[in-house]
């Protein structure tokens, strides 16, 4: 049932560490949303990350009831975080069994107040109040790198969803107006599991590019490449990847896609625009050039510092010996 991953800031400090329980439903892009939590805790103070498996919706309201976790051997819990709605009923009978704060990100299917904080997406359209906090895009575990390849490229392609009308024929015409008009940058293109099956085959063959379907990336290969890459271009409906390489540091330009005027994502990538965040594929071709990427994201971090001013300030020094 348990997993334990543990982490230790670096700054010097010689206290009990935060103690971060983090509920996972299995899904890597949920748990990678709660790591990039924990770990930004972990850069702060010293703290340690615990990985708890989502129990059965049945067994957890049995937990919830009897305020008991089967199996539990872990210290007690500082925070308890999950994403994604198979964790929301884990984490309540974890808190109720153990104790803690409970943190949810993303929008939750329970009520808000249940939980003590709630960390959503701005564009999930809910208003800050006392227990949320609304972030530029879902949070993630980028960081951005020192160094930076100028003649290194990234091309992240998405594929069919709600959020934008998906037109292969289009997004392959301005991949190829981007390799003919940077030969000197070396690309690498990778695809996602919504990417349709004949995308790939129908790439325009160029010289400086390079092609690594989803299916033969290992798991750390989209960070190290972000972090290496100096331009980033993302299909709009990859809000996520957007996200990330804006906290990676890059420059980031966005292929044109008829949006779905029902989409909440739409107006989030047009928000990004608006603010020179990002460029659109229609004001590079008129001006040939991104917007620099002057001030990466750090939402992680900044969420982390927000719980640690909102509940953990005297933590450190006043801290309780655990089992």
């Amino acid at each position: 049932m348990l997993e334990v991953r543990s982490a230790a800031s670096s700054n010097g400090r010689n206290s009990l560490p935060l103690i971060v329980w983090i509920v996972s439903d299995g899904k890597p892009g949920h748990v990678n949303q709660s790591l990039g939590l924990g770990e930004a805790l972990a850069r702060a103070v010293p703290a340690e990350i615990h990985i708890l498996r989502a129990l059965p919706a049945w067994r957890a309201w049995l937990a919830l009831l009897l305020k008991r976790l089967p199996g539990d051997i872990l210290p007690r819990p500082d925070l308890i975080v999950g994403a994604g709605h198979a964790t929301h009923l884990t984490l309540l009978a974890a808190r109720r069994a153990r104790g803690g704060r409970s943190v949810v990100l993303m929008k939750p299917s329970l009520p808000r107040r249940c939980f003590d904080l709630c960390i959503l997406p701005r564009h999930d359209g809910v208003a800050e109040d006392a227990r949320t906090l609304a972030t530029a895009g879902a949070l993630n575990r980028i960081q951005p790198a020192a160094a930076r390849d100028a003649g290194h490229g990234l091309i992240l392609i998405g594929g069919v969803s709600p959020h934008f009308e998906w037109d292969s024929d289009a997004v392959q015409l301005q991949i190829k107006s981007i390799l003919a008009r940077t030969p000197d940058t070396r690309w690498t293109l990778t695809t996602s599991r919504r990417t349709p099956a004949d995308f790939v085959g129908a790439l325009p063959a160029f010289p400086n590019l390079t092609v690594i379907p989803h299916t033969a990336t290992p798991p750390d290969w989209l960070p190290a490449q972000l972090a290496r890459s100096s331009t980033v271009w993302v299909t709009p409906d990859s809000v996520s990847m957007v996200f990330e390489a804006l906290t990676a540091g890059a420059d980031v330009g966005v292929f044109d896609l008829p949006v779905n005027p029902k989409s909440r994502v739409g107006p989030a990538i047009a928000q990004l625009a608006d603010a020179q965040r990002i460029t659109r594929f229609v004001h590079w071709c008129a001006h040939g050039e991104l917007h620099p990427n002057l001030h990466p994201l750090a939402e992680a971090d900044r969420c982390a510092q927000n719980i640690m001013q909102r509940w953990f300030d005297a933590h450190q020094a006043k801290a309780a010996p655990r089992r």
